[in-house]
């Protein structure tokens, strides 16, 4: 049975979205070791190994149920082919054309758009609140990236990185309440290798896949593992939970914890700009996610007060 549940303040929802986008934050620092390795084709087995995972967890789990239909399913292919194929091919693509910081500064709007676009997918107004605070957060994760510098063809290129990561989240909720985290984490990764592979291919040619060094095979064991199977599903866990505006959040942690783990790997070390930005975003998460006040029925109250009783009048 699926636990998706309606959005609100849930503590495994707060716990599970804060820890899937800082372990897609430790991504950019893991992936330096595999640097070398052809990047398509070590997409396409990152998430091939992450399916097997994520399938076999679906059988040992026993978080079966209704068999997904070809709607389902089309969904499913689309959000594999834009929110993990084509954002792969698009983070590659700009990286050519634009420097990292940009790419990191464009996809730091996720929040933004999150907080817009979900509850009007939802049939609901965006709570003001929400969009002001991913506000915050965008300016703290951009601040903490640095606003970089490229040409137009790079921009556009991470702004199709956008879109792929907004489609990662938006599409997957109509598909939660049936299928559940779990199985959509398996069937999005299942559909997205055979398509990054097939872009390898076309990039690469036979040089698309080869037997990876013992810190390749490292690097793309934690990828498939941890930044995969784990994030994937702690994600689309939380989706359900906190809904897709106050879940779009954290993702401002992103950059923050690329520069954890950045330093704690020896990397670098923090820049005051660092320290800025991930302050905004820790004060953009807690506004963010506090409940809305409550408004007094003052009027009503008022008007019940002004009520006189029938009578009244008479035994003075």
């Amino acid at each position: 049975m699926n636990e998706t549940t309606s959005p609100g303040a849930s503590p495994r929802g707060l716990i599970g979205a804060g820890s899937a986008m800082f372990l897609v934050g430790t991504l950019t620092a893991v992936s330096a070791t595999i640097a070398d390795y052809p990047v398509l084709g070590g997409q396409a087995v990152r998430y091939a190994v992450a399916a097997v995972i994520l399938f076999a967890a679906v059988r040992l789990t026993g978080a079966g149920g209704p068999r997904p239909t070809a709607r389902d399913l089309a969904l499913l292919a689309v959000l594999a082919g834009t929110g993990l194929a084509a954002f792969n091919v698009c983070i590659v693509a700009a990286t050519h054309h634009t420097s990292p910081a940009t790419i990191g500064t464009v996809i730091a709007t996720v929040p933004v758009a999150l907080a817009l676009a979900g509850p009007l997918l939802e049939r609901r107004r965006p709570a003001p609140a929400v969009v002001l605070s991913a506000c915050v957060v965008t300016a703290g994760a951009a601040l903490a990236n640095g606003l970089g510098s490229g040409t137009l063809h790079g921009l556009l290129l991470a702004l199709g990185a956008l879109a792929g990561e907004v489609c990662f989240s938006l599409l997957a909720v109509p598909l939660l309440p049936r299928l559940g985290p779990l199985r959509v984490s398996a069937w999005s990764a299942a559909l997205a290798a055979p398509m990054l592979l097939a872009a390898g291919l076309v990039a690469d040619g036979r040089d698309v896949l080869r037997v990876p060094t013992g810190t390749e095979l490292a690097g793309l064991g934690y990828l498939s593992v941890i930044v995969t199977t784990v994030a994937f599903f702690l994600w689309y866990d939380a989706l359900g939970r906190l809904g897709s505006d106050r879940a779009g959040l954290f993702a401002g942690l992103i950059p923050v914890s690329a520069v954890v783990t950045t330093v704690a790997l020896g990397l670098g070390e923090p820049a005051p700009a660092d320290l800025a930005g991930a302050a905004l975003v820790a004060a953009g998460v807690v506004t963010g996610l506090r409940p809305p006040r409550r408004r007094r029925p003052v009027r009503a109250s008022r008007e019940r007060a002004a009520v006189v009783p029938a009578g009244a009048g008479r035994n003075l």
